[in-house]
This record gives structure tokens, sequence and C-alpha cells, in this order.
């Protein structure tokens, strides 16, 4: 058979700029995600509004103007199917010295997988820095801190949150635009048996076995019902103890989000691994 032209050896060369949807998805819902920049162009939106999970979506011509929002950070770029709108995009990152790449096959490769996909229309508005806002009742103990586990990890890295008296949630959350949750009457709280984070999962669309997983555990937890998860009389224990080692309501959060991190790798790739001692006791 004949050489490959340059043109061919160019067309079937591998990208060191790209990562794979596989790869990518390993990696959404922990700490070590990337950023990812959704720059699809609207009517591509408008015919899926969904997007990847914490992605940003932004004006790919705009891009010196908030590309230093990523400075220090990995970054993945996704358009439609990763041409020239995630490319070039990526490059002028690169240029201004941020590590970015290129999702391989775009938004519809990763749609096309059948990878979790984010219901965007479920967001509530963004401030002015394009985060979105969130008040609940202070002193978190289960449902307060699982919530903006779950934001930060697939919705928005960037949101924040608001602890405030009881009382003062609805008029907090009317003055400083702030979506209530975890709280009577609120859209985003319980419904029935189901706790704020199930909601959550809901209407945000993220439908995974681990997520659901971890949802029965937090359910369990946070409703007293230990029996739906041998690990709910666990997530409560750390979370009682979390709650009595921080004044600060937001210190805590920020000290449980590894506990979360560690419960949703569990959920996901070590169910079915188990540990006892002696080591060789099972095989005896």
């Amino acid at each position: 058979s004949r050489p490959p032209t340059l043109q061919e050896g160019w067309t079937h060369m591998p990208s060191n700029t790209e990562i794979t949807v596989a790869q990518l998805a390993r990696l959404v819902g922990t700490p070590a995600a990337p950023a990812v920049v959704d720059v699809r162009t609207d009517d591509d939106v408008a015919a899926d509004p969904r997007s990847l999970p914490a992605a940003d979506h932004r004006d790919p011509l705009a891009v010196a103007s908030w590309a230093p929002l990523y400075a220090g950070r990995r970054v993945v770029v996704a358009c439609q199917k990763g041409g020239k709108r995630a490319q070039g995009t990526a490059a002028r990152l690169r240029a201004e010295g941020i590590a970015a790449e290129t999702l391989e096959g775009g938004f519809a490769a990763w749609r096309d997988a059948g990878a979790l996909l984010v219901t965007r229309v479920a967001l509530p508005p963004r401030d002015g820095e394009g985060r979105t806002v969130w008040v609940t009742r202070a002193r978190p103990k289960i449902d307060r801190i699982a919530c903006p586990w779950l934001i930060r990890r697939f919705v928005d890295p960037r949101a924040v949150f608001l602890y405030v008296d009881a009382a003062e949630v609805p008029a907090v959350a009317e003055l400083f635009g702030a979506a209530p949750f975890d709280i009577d009457g609120a859209f985003w709280s319980h419904r029935g048996e189901r706790c704020t984070f199930d909601t959550m999962l809901g209407e945000f669309g993220l439908a995974s076995e681990a997520l659901a997983r971890l949802a029965t555990i937090v359910r369990g937890a946070d409703t007293d019902r230990h029996d739906l998860a041998p690990q709910a009389a666990g997530l409560l224990a750390a979370s009682l103890g979390f709650s009595r080692m921080y004044r600060d309501d937001l210190e805590q959060l920020d000290a449980s989000m590894p506990l979360y991190d560690a419960l949703y790798r569990w959920c996901r790739d070590a169910v079915a691994e188990t540990h006892d001692w002696p080591a060789d006791r099972r095989s005896k």
C-alpha cells in the first residue's frame, strides 16, 4: 500500500491538545475536573439548552476579556462538534499561558455517548460576575452541605452560598437575588419523602447510578432513615462532627467537600470492594 500523503498524515495524526469524552467523563464531579467552557453558537444552545457539567457558556470572540478568569487552571473548550470555535478559543487561551484543550467531537460526541448533561433552564439567575447565588438556613448538617457540593461539582463551580437565620431566608433571597433552598415553601426543597439533594438531581437532569446511590445515602442521613443505606449513619456522624468543629458555616462547607468527594468516588468506583482483617480471611 502507498504511504499517506502529507495532507492525509496530518488528517489522521492524533492531537495533543484534545481530550476524549471518556477521559473528561472520568474527571467530572471530582476535585481534579478541569474548567469547562462551552462556546457553542446561540442557535446550537437553543436547539439543546443542556450543558456539560459545571460548564460556563462564553463568547469565543470575547476570549481576551474573560481569559484571566481561568489563569492557572486547566480548561476544556467545547463547541458543537469540536471544530473551529473550540480549537480557536483553546489556542487563544494557550497564547495567554492557560492550559487549554478541546473536547474531541464536542458537545455532540458528549451527548451521543450518554454522558451527564445539566438542564440549564433550571438554573437561577446569575449575579454580575456570572455566579449563581443561593441562600439557606445557618448551621448546616446534611442537605445544606450536600446540595452546595452538588452545585459546585456539577453545576456552577463558582456558586455563592449564603447561610442566614431561618426567618431571614426569604427576605435575603429577595434582597440579594438569591435562590432559597432547603427551607419550607421553597422550590429547591424537600418533596414528599425526597430531600433537597434529590430535588436538585431531578431538576438539573443529573441522572447517573453513582449520584442516585449517593442521594440514597444523603436521604437516609438527612431524614433519619438509616435503613436506606448503611453509610447513612456514618454520614450523619461525620456531619454532626463537622458542625461541632466549625463555627463558620462556610468553613464547615469547605472542610466537608472532601467527605462528599470521597463518598461520590465510592459510589462510582468502589462499591464492590471489601476490606477485612486478616487480609487473607476470605481465601480460607
